[in-house]
Parts: structure tokens; sequence; C-alpha cells
């Protein structure tokens, strides 16, 4: 059965989730491991969300994260690798009932990471998008309640416009927040 496309309203739950896989992944990437981020809607206080824990560790060396795949596998993860962002490992957890997406990037990958942080920090600090963004998912999940391709193809232009913003936005004197 296809993943069931479900936004739920925001949990604080899902920091401690957070903090509790991030513990695990950093016993198995270890000094390869150089930081490590909740991002994504379940990273935004206030903020409805998939119920999909999103998180983004920095590595000195993809092939040793890579060489990691058993470990990862041992804790329910299915490495997928780059799957579709050239310089990504991807790996998820619990199957078409995901609970946890993990994307592994190259410290030197500062392009893919500065979007991601900048889209996260960009949303814990502007209400008026976040409630925008919560509507939006809202509807698409709705609309294609098992189909994620259709979900993630609706929040598309949204996503890449507000990237942009945050992007210039960080690059300023208000941006670059911490990772909380």
């Amino acid at each position: 059965m296809p993943q069931h496309i479900i936004v739920c309203d925001y949990q604080p739950a899902w920091q401690q989730a957070y903090r509790a896989e991030a513990q695990k992944i950093r016993a198995i990437l270890g000094e390869n491991l150089v930081c490590i981020h909740h991002i994504g809607s379940t990273a935004v206080p206030g903020l409805a969300a998939k119920p999909v824990i999103d998180i983004l560790p920095v590595v000195r060396s993809l092939a040793q994260a890579d060489a990691a795949a058993p470990a990862f596998a041992a804790i329910g993860y299915e490495y997928l690798g780059e799957f579709g962002i050239a310089g990504r490992r991807y790996l998820r957890k619990g199957g078409d009932a995901r609970t946890h997406q993990v994307h592994i990037f190259a410290q030197g990958d500062t392009g893919n990471i500065a979007r991601h942080l900048a889209f996260r920090d960009y949303l814990r600090t502007h209400a008026a998008v976040w409630e925008q963004y919560a509507q939006l998912k809202r509807a698409l999940a709705l609309r294609f309640p098992y189909d994620i391709e259709g979900y993630c193809a609706g929040k598309e232009a949204f996503v890449q416009r507000f990237e942009r913003e945050a992007l210039n936005w960080a690059a300023g004197p208000l941006g670059k927040q911490s990772d909380r």
C-alpha cells in the first residue's frame, strides 16, 4: 500500500524524537560526523507537518557514510543513495509508514546544506509564511492522500520561492539563526 499522506498539527514531541534519533546517528557516523541538524517542517515550532522527522547530518566523507549503510540498516533505515539529489545520501525509516528521513551531505556541499537550514530558519521566524505553507500542505494532503509525488509536486513552487527568499534573508544581518 502506498504511503498515506497525513498533515497534522505541530507536536512538541517531534523535538525529542529528533534528539533521540540524532543520538543514534551520531553513534553510527562517529568521527565522520561534523554536525547534525533537525530540518523540515517538524523542526519549525507551530508548523503543521507530516509526522516525519527530517535530519541533516553533515559529514567529512560520503564514502565513509556509505560504508555505514549496514549500521543504518540495523536500526531500520533503507539506504537509498543520492535518490534524486546529487551529492546527497538519503535514508528513510518506517517504509510506507515513514517516521524518519535522513539527508546526509558532505561538509563541502554548502549549497544544499545552506538551503535546508535557511528555509527552516526562515519559517521559524516568519509566521505568516509558515501559516501559508501549512494551509498548502493540508490542502495537498487532502487532494493527494496516497500520492507522495503529487503532494511534493504541489509544494515545489512554494518551497523554491521561499528557499530563494530564505537564502537572501540568511545572508543578511537578521539571518543565520542557530540550530535550536
